[in-house]
């Protein structure tokens, strides 16, 4: 058995599904919906966190959340035009238009 190491690349050679997921989601007429975002450049994504304590901290505690696979998630996301996943984002609230900060 050999043993590559590839001390130059941080990413694994293989994709490997994030294992069971906590993706935010709000209420609908149909039920629950995931809830989708946008990415710096306007995209939609699909948004999962690892643990329900970093879903709270990027989102909130009373975020109502579900449990998914990755899999399961992409399926969903994919025929809305979500055709990528972040996982464990940090949520930054946007800035007002027109408000600039000043030191003090």
């Amino acid at each position: 058995m050999s043993h590559h190491l590839y001390a130059e690349d941080p990413e694994p050679a293989d994709r490997v599904p994030a294992g069971p997921l906590f993706v935010p989601v709000r209420s609908g007429p149909a039920g629950c919906t995931a809830r989708l975002f946008r990415t710096p450049l306007g995209g939609r994504t699909a948004v999962a966190f690892t643990s329900p304590q970093r879903l709270a901290a990027a989102l909130g505690g009373g975020q109502p959340w579900v449990r998914l696979s990755e899999p399961a998630l992409r399926a969903l996301a994919e025929p809305v035009g979500a055709t990528t996943l972040t996982v464990d984002p940090r949520c930054v609230p946007d800035v007002p238009r027109g408000r600039h900060l000043r030191a003090a």
